[in-house]
């Protein structure tokens, strides 16, 4: 029933790429299936799953699927564990202290945010998220943007060549690195 329109945002994704269209087209199917297998639409604008052209030296263009940071929140709220949850910037006038031994994280008066309201990146520290089990447990985690770029460094091939989805969308990278560092390593996932 689904099927239809899934093939059509497929197809919009790939004709609006044209790496994508020069990748293995069997990579692009596996890729595509993935995120049907797991609901998770693949426009890039609704951050939930992504088709990724990669460069193999021995391949050519192949494509891979990445999950996107809703994706990963859609896939911890569809397992029926989760009382709140949530992900955001930090930005400079909205922290006050940081412990990375114990990961607490301790924010001023929301009264005196004015930041946000411009919502100038350049007034961003870091990235924030957290989440709360039905059982009561809780968890959260904060990363400087420092610390994200060193991660993207180290990880992505295209965050290194300044391309992508890191170049065109840091934001939505950000927090889908802190939601997939405390989802992965806390949390619990449909």
């Amino acid at each position: 029933e689904q099927a239809p329109s899934f093939m059509a945002s497929v197809i919009n994704v790939v004709n609006g790429n044209e790496t994508l269209k020069a990748c293995n087209p069997q990579t692009v199917w596996g890729a595509a299936m993935i995120a049907a297998s797991l609901k998770l639409p693949v426009d890039p604008n609704l951050s939930f799953a992504y088709i990724i052209p990669y460069r193999d030296k021995e391949k050519g263009y192949i494509a891979q699927f990445q999950i996107g940071y809703k994706g990963l929140v859609q896939l911890a709220m569809r397992s029926g564990q989760y009382r709140k949850m949530s992900v955001s910037e930090v930005y400079k006038d909205e922290l006050k202290s940081y412990n990375p031994i114990t990961e607490e994280i301790e924010f001023t008066d929301p009264s005196t945010w004015k930041m946000r309201d411009e919502g100038k990146y350049e007034n961003i520290v870091g990235y924030y998220a957290f989440f709360e089990l039905i059982n009561g447990y809780r968890k959260e985690v904060f990363w400087t943007v420092e610390k994200i770029k060193q991660h993207a460094q180290h990880y992505s091939q295209s965050y290194r060549k300044g391309i992508g989805v890191w170049k065109e969308n840091f934001d939505a990278m950000a927090k889908k690195t802190v939601v997939k560092n405390l989802l992965s390593k806390w949390g619990i996932l449909s």
